[in-house]
């Protein structure tokens, strides 16, 4: 057991941030216990089947409504957690140690520049990861209750929590973090940029993630409705002409709309909508959407792009610190 002991420079590091670890271990805990206990408090009550062939929570089970309200919740938070850790990484781990001076105490145990950022580095990233993997496993626990649950795997929060970019996300946070660290040395500064960087990367990443792929198109008459087969993610709807031209309906809703009296209309304005429709030429209906099998494929993508940013963040770190502290 002794060789499993943490020693030297991983040993302080834990020293110092055995509140923040806490905390994390505090923070898996609660999450399990909440979402643990409403899955019991929601299978006291039967499901109930419905008539298009499915059984669905019954409307009197109110522990499955509060469930569904704690998963939103949990899954906004793991929105959240590389932005917490980057921003731990960036204050408290690097620059507060520069801005108080005591790095300087770690340098005099016989412990390089490199070996004492290494072993802060590989600390924060472990406990990272497994506070992500922890919370990933119980946000399952309580997302594989919902109906409809692989559809609703396109949405941000299953997104993040059903695959890898989380991790991913949490590796280029440790990253920049270190790195705005070094190079700032103010502890609320560094937070500060560390959060706003991180982000844009977030807002960023998840504005493009469903472009990186090309969307499928799928045809049909406009007399019938038309889905995304399977369960495909819908980006586009609209009518097409009889030259294949994709042609705006909205346009049709908004001479509908200044139509006087449109509003008193027993069918709200369907029948001149149809009747606009016909006039333009609109003779089909098209939707463009991301089949399931994209699912896979675009969280790889996105989890290269942020490991892509991690090693160089961390190669950017290093170099910084090598130039500061020969």
């Amino acid at each position: 057991m002794s060789a499993l002991a943490l020693k030297g420079t991983y040993w302080v590091t834990v020293r110092q941030y055995r509140r923040t670890l806490w905390l994390a271990a505090t923070a898996v805990a609660g999450a399990l216990a909440v979402i643990g206990g409403l899955r019991l408090w929601d299978a006291q009550t039967p499901d109930v089947y419905v008539q298009d062939g499915h059984w669905t929570p019954s409307y009197e089970n109110r522990g499955y409504r509060v469930l569904d309200l704690a998963v939103d919740y949990l899954g906004l938070g793991l929105l959240v957690v590389p932005l917490l850790v980057g921003v731990l990484v960036a204050g408290p781990l690097v620059a507060r140690e520069f801005e108080s001076g005591t790095y300087q105490l770690s340098l005099t145990q016989s412990v390089s520049p490199a070996a004492w950022l290494r072993a802060k580095l590989l600390t924060a990233t472990s406990v990272a990861l497994l506070t992500s993997l922890a919370l990933t496993g119980v946000y399952r626990l309580g997302w594989a209750r919902m109906p409809g649950a692989r559809y609703t795997s396109w949405n941000p929060h299953p997104y993040m929590a059903t695959g890898t970019v989380l991790f991913a996300y949490v590796l280029a946070a440790v990253a920049v973090g270190a790195l705005l660290g070094l190079l700032i040395r103010r502890t609320l500064v560094a937070m500060a940029a560390t959060g706003l960087v991180m982000g844009v990367v977030l807002l960023l990443l998840g504005a493009l993630r469903w472009s990186f792929l090309p969307v499928r198109t799928v045809t049909g008459p406009v007399e019938r409705a038309l889905w995304a087969p399977g369960d495909g993610l819908v980006m586009d709807t609209g009518m097409l002409t009889a030259s294949g031209a994709r042609f705006d309906q909205s346009v049709c809703w908004d001479e509908v709309n200044r139509t006087p009296g449109a509003d008193a209309l027993e069918d709200g304005g369907t029948t001149l909508f149809d009747r606009c429709l016909a006039r333009r030429g609109a003779t089909a209906q098209y939707v463009d959407y991301h089949p399931a099998s994209h699912y896979w494929p675009t969280q790889l993508v996105e989890t290269g792009i942020l490991l892509a940013l991690a090693a160089l963040a961390a190669l950017l770190a290093f170099r910084v610190l090598r130039a500061r502290l020969p």
